[in-house]
């Protein structure tokens, strides 16, 4: 496989990128630089081509203005002069596509072989590998990094008032909609942050969580030239450290760290405060809105007289991050990521590898690392008391800051570039190639996810290896997750991937795509269930019923509402009290004691797999179905061949309505083997002639 990456923005080379030398050298040159590691090392990969821009900047070095860098065997980098031959922040890019695109066809054009597939880093490379698929035929993959719109919103801006903005937030719809697949690194990219767009179709967003080279943070020892470089600010160098590093930009949200720290006399006397902003020499040249951010920090330490207890370095290099993990480490300090929006959390990654605590966003990947390896404690990053008050818990409990440092252990697995790069290129090669995704089944498998087909890593394995001897057998699951949280439990359990996703607990429809990768919500099933659902009167209604506490913002969907309920008896009916008094009519779904989800009336598990069913053609009796709890009694009410795997819950094995159903043995995926078989035994007998 051939890949050629597009990535216009920053300062890109091969190695010593020095990160926050302008607004735009960031953390997706890291990624791309480390993917590409990742990607060179799997055999299935012949070449690797980073296209960047060409330009000259004394003040940034003479490496930008050279044409050709190798970095390995399979992987270069190549420059080409645009328009403009100085350097140019992103902003002013979009006067080079054109000029861009032109040398990059032609460079194209020149070679042995084309590339099999384009990866466009950033809107302005996407508009970019648009051109060059119009005129080669190459099919691109979008990776936007970070989002016009969400910059937009936390900056309190409306269309109109930043042209620069707009024109970039346009550029982005485009790529949504001209690229073949985009993938994100995690679901509030992929459901939140990208809903607002036009063109928006969640199923062709998939996530990919970025990998880490993280073995050179567990266990990296101190060093004592960073250790000085931080305890010559600090009147009581060995205090546990509040450890912050990023570029000093606005949507980092530096500034709210510094409040909360100044704001709070217990945090101080607790811990210090060390902020690795980027590198500078005198921060009023610094480009984009980094002086502006940097004034604002330095102005901060002198409102709250924090001189002695915060420390500020102007430099470090790049090979000085692993010592700096260690250094907060050493003194039982935590990590602090307090970003306005993550679209990932690198850095998390990082310091929890080094084993340190966290304090992130709850505003975009960080709930994705949280939710997998347990590890700290997400905050609104626009309450200042609440990143305070959550590292006064991380730093006055033994047993909290323990358990979140040892969870740092799972990072490793769960963010490995190798699986990373494995997952990568599958997703590449599937878009050349048609699946059987299309072809009608005689048969269609419904499972629920988890604790019915995942739960037991070797069920998932047999399972799968059972699922690929079933050819007739089309298969699927429904699920209380949403359609993207699905798909990624799915991948990292590897289990087989699903012809159908019924997802908010029957609410969503997707089908995959005859490319076998990308998906395509049903609209039929949409309008259906659109149908008398008045989503924000059902949440007035709701927001009067004592004892209900809404789950996270990534779990409401438009048409599902979800809550909490643990510890209040009979709320499930004075819900539907509510509703009923509100002259809605909703379905309510109670499920392990605890998680209630309001839906359309015509939305629930049951009625999306009959509304699949008849759309494939099936009868009844060529469906199963398969659940474990409370939120699946409708679809196991639903369908005659209903399997209950063993490890059941909410007494589904003893309800009236469910007395069809086939109980298994076995639990997780065994169980829903066990029960398929058993369906198949007991139709091949009642096939047979009498005797």
């Amino acid at each position: 496989m051939f890949i050629l990456h597009v990535a216009l923005q920053g300062c890109l080379r091969a190695k010593d990128v020095e990160y926050g030398l302008t607004a735009d050298t960031g953390g997706h040159i890291r990624y791309l630089l480390d993917l590409v590691a990742a990607s060179s090392a799997d055999p299935v990969v012949s070449r690797i081509v980073i296209a960047t821009r060409r330009f000259e900047d004394m003040r940034l070095g003479a490496d930008y203005a050279q044409g050709f860098e190798r970095i390995d065997g399979k992987t270069e980098i190549v420059r080409f002069w645009t328009e403009d031959p100085a350097y140019l922040e992103k902003e002013a890019l979009h006067t080079e596509v054109g000029s861009f695109a032109d040398a990059l066809v032609a460079f194209i054009e020149a070679g042995d072989r084309r590339p099999d597939v384009l990866h466009a880093h950033y809107a302005d490379a996407a508009s970019v590998a648009a051109i060059v698929e119009a005129r080669l035929g190459i099919p691109f993959v979008f990776t936007a990094h970070s989002l016009g719109r969400v910059k937009r919103e936390t900056l309190g801006l409306r269309p109109g008032d930043d042209a620069a903005l707009d024109r970039r937030i346009g550029a982005e719809n485009a790529a949504l909609a001209d690229a073949s697949l985009v993938i994100a690194s995690s679901r509030d990219e992929a459901e939140v942050q990208w809903m607002g767009y036009e063109a928006y179709e969640p199923g062709r967003i998939r996530i990919l969580a970025p990998g880490s080279d993280l073995q050179r943070f567990a266990g990296a020892p101190t060093c004592a030239r960073v250790d000085a470089s931080i305890a010559r600010f600090l009147r009581e160098p060995d205090k546990p450290v509040i450890l912050a590093l990023a570029r000093p930009v606005a949507k980092k949200n530096l500034a709210a760290l510094v409040r909360a720290f100044g704001e709070s006399p217990a945090l101080q006397d607790r811990a210090n405060l060390v902020l690795f902003a980027g590198a500078r020499e005198d921060y009023a040249t610094l480009d984009g809105d980094m002086a502006e951010t940097v004034a604002e920090l330095l102005a901060l330490i002198d409102r709250y007289d924090l001189y002695g207890r915060v420390a500020y370095p102007k430099h470090h290099r790049p090979e000085d991050v692993p010592a700096i993990y260690a250094h907060a480490k050493a003194r039982g300090g935590l990590f602090v990521n307090p970003a306005l929006n993550e679209p990932f959390g690198l850095t998390l990654l990082e310091a929890s590898a080094a084993g340190l605590p966290l304090v992130a966003t709850d505003s975009g990947g960080p709930n994705d690392i949280v939710e997998m390896c347990g590890n700290g404690i997400l905050v609104n990053p626009r309450l200042d008391a609440a990143i305070a008050e959550a590292a006064l818990t991380i730093l006055s409990d033994e047993a909290v800051y323990a358990r979140f440092a040892a969870a740092g252990d799972k990072v490793a697995a769960a963010y490995d570039w190798t699986r990373h790069a494995a997952r990568y290129h599958a997703l590449l090669g599937s878009l050349t190639t048609l699946s059987d995704a299309a072809t009608r089944p005689e048969q269609l498998l419904i499972c629920d996810i988890d604790n019915t087909l995942v739960g037991c890593a070797d069920g998932v394995r047999t399972f799968g290896t059972w699922r690929e001897r079933q050819p007739g057998l089309a298969f699927g699951v429904a699920t209380g997750r949403s359609f993207h949280s699905a798909l990624a439990i799915l991948e990292q359990q590897d289990a087989p991937r699903p012809q159908v996703v019924i997802s908010s607990v029957g609410s969503e429809i997707h089908h995959l795509d005859p490319n076998g990768t990308t998906y395509t919500q049903d609209a039929e099933w949409r309008a259906i269930v659109s149908r008398a659902w008045d989503r924000d009167e059902a949440r007035r209604a709701l927001a009067r019923v004592p004892g209900l506490l809404p789950q996270a913002p990534l779990e409401q969907r438009a048409h599902k509402l979800s809550y909490f309920t643990e510890g209040q008896p009979g709320i499930v009916g004075r819900v539907r009290a509510a509703l009923e008094r509100a002259g809605l009519k909703c379905s309510v779904i109670h499920s392990h004691g605890r998680y209630l989800d309001i839906l359309p009336i015509r939305a629930s598990k049951g009625t999306a797999v009959d509304f699949v069913r008849t759309r494939l053609g099936l009868s009844q009796d060529a469906v199963f179905v398969a659940g474990d709890s409370g939120n699946d009694i409708e679809m196991l009410r639903t369908i005659p061949q209903a399997i209950i795997v063993g490890n059941f819950s909410d007494g589904l094995a003893a309800m009236p309505a469910l007395r069809h159903s086939y109980v298994a043995r076995n639990t997780h995926a065994r169980g829903v083997i066990e029960g398929v078989l058993h369906f198949r035994d007991k139709a091949r007998a009642a096939c047979k002639p009498a005797s």
